[in-house]
């Protein structure tokens, strides 16, 4: 299957999964200036909808069950960790939305998509934005690593409304085995962190951002026990990026829709 055979132009017509679950960090604390740059607030009409990190100079990556119908009402903020401080030049069209082609809903897992943006995004060591790289190979993370997570959603259990400043959180990692016994289902291609046996982590309302150890993005933010953020008895679940390398690549590779 090519590529690009989900990348759809002007209209994305995807079935959503109504509160979907997906991340607002819990007990965290404020990212402070001029780390993770790569960050990005995907937004629909302006609002902030999901998370996302810069991979390339014009593509963003975060998780499928983010996608819009419209492809016109979809922007990413880049450069900024306070939303308020969200001017025009900070904020970019998206002029492709490319979901992985398995991607059905999100507890299925392949819950990942590549944002093209209408323009490229400008790169240096004295500007606001960075790139933050992908794995090469996939990855076997040794269990309790401490990895840290990133977004904007809501601070507390039981909060809708995504915060302004961005909130960043150390989250360790789980055993998969481990993970999947305490999920009671296979769990494909996947990263589990955080949330279990913890007072801290992700929850409902901001999925798609990294999950990032030893500066890489490893994993996409896509999941956790249905409206249960105070806390869980299971652990969050992130894509595992390093599984999809090849059609991250491609994707990145191409400049043109299919």
């Amino acid at each position: 299957m090519h590529a690009l055979q989900k990348c759809l132009l002007f209209t994305v017509v995807t079935c959503l999964i109504q509160n979907a679950p997906g991340s607002e960090i819990i007990k965290g604390q404020k990212a402070k200036e001029k780390f993770m740059q790569y960050m990005a607030s995907v937004q629909n009409n302006t609002e902030h909808r999901c998370g996302g990190f810069l991979v390339s100079e014009d593509f963003v990556m975060t998780a499928a069950h983010c996608a819009v119908k419209k492809l016109k009402s979809l922007s990413v903020v880049l450069g900024t960790h306070d939303l308020k401080k969200a001017g025009k030049k900070m904020r970019y069209g998206v002029k492709m939305i490319c979901k992985h082609p398995a991607f059905k809903n999100v507890e299925d897992g392949n819950d990942i998509m590549l944002l093209k943006l209408s323009k490229k995004v400008p790169l240096g060591d004295k500007k606001p934005v960075k790139l933050i790289q992908l794995p090469i190979q996939k990855l076997n993370l040794k269990e309790n690593k401490i990895c840290s997570v990133a977004g904007w959603g809501p601070t507390e259990p039981g909060k809708h409304r995504s915060v302004n400043e961005l909130q960043v959180l150390n989250v360790p990692i789980i055993n998969k085995d481990e993970c999947q016994k305490l999920w009671g289902r296979t769990l494909k291609n996947v990263i589990c962190a955080g949330g279990y046996k913890a007072k801290s982590g992700i929850c409902q309302g901001d999925s798609g951002g990294p999950l990032v150890c030893n500066g890489l993005a490893v994993g996409i933010v896509s999941f956790n026990k249905y409206r249960n953020c105070n806390y869980p008895d299971v652990p969050n679940v992130y894509t595992d990026i390093s599984k999809y390398l090849q059609w991250i690549n491609k994707v990145l590779a191409t400049t043109k829709p299919s």
